[in-house]
């Protein structure tokens, strides 16, 4: 596997946590979707189109989402997305290895 394949394949990962994470609380549109969680880092992460919506794509191919055409509060049609069972299962996985990842590096920059 090259370099690039390992990078995009971490990054994909995060952004399916990322994704799944958001759905958790409640079903959006990727317009939401991106926005929350641009938001919610303070600018720091921001979400581009071109990847949010073949990522939603994908997630939606694997059941863990699912999605039905609604209006949205200015009156506009979208896709809400949801969370679903197989979804939760994939979220809850991906947190678990995010948290030890995440420690594992906290303890080579603490200690190394």
């Amino acid at each position: 596997m090259t370099r690039r394949a390992r990078k995009a394949d971490a990054l994909q990962g995060t952004l399916d946590l990322l994704v799944l994470r958001t759905l958790s609380r409640e079903p959006m549109h990727g317009y939401a979707i991106a926005a929350r969680i641009q938001q919610i880092t303070d600018d720091r992460l921001r979400i581009e189109e071109g990847s949010l919506y073949p990522a939603l794509h994908r997630m939606e191919q694997d059941g863990w989402i699912a999605a039905d055409w609604k209006i949205t509060s200015n009156n506009r049609r979208a896709r809400v997305y949801r969370l679903t069972r197989a979804g939760r299962k994939r979220l809850d996985q991906q947190q678990e290895r995010w948290d030890q990842l995440t420690e594992a590096v906290a303890r080579v920059l603490r200690y190394a």
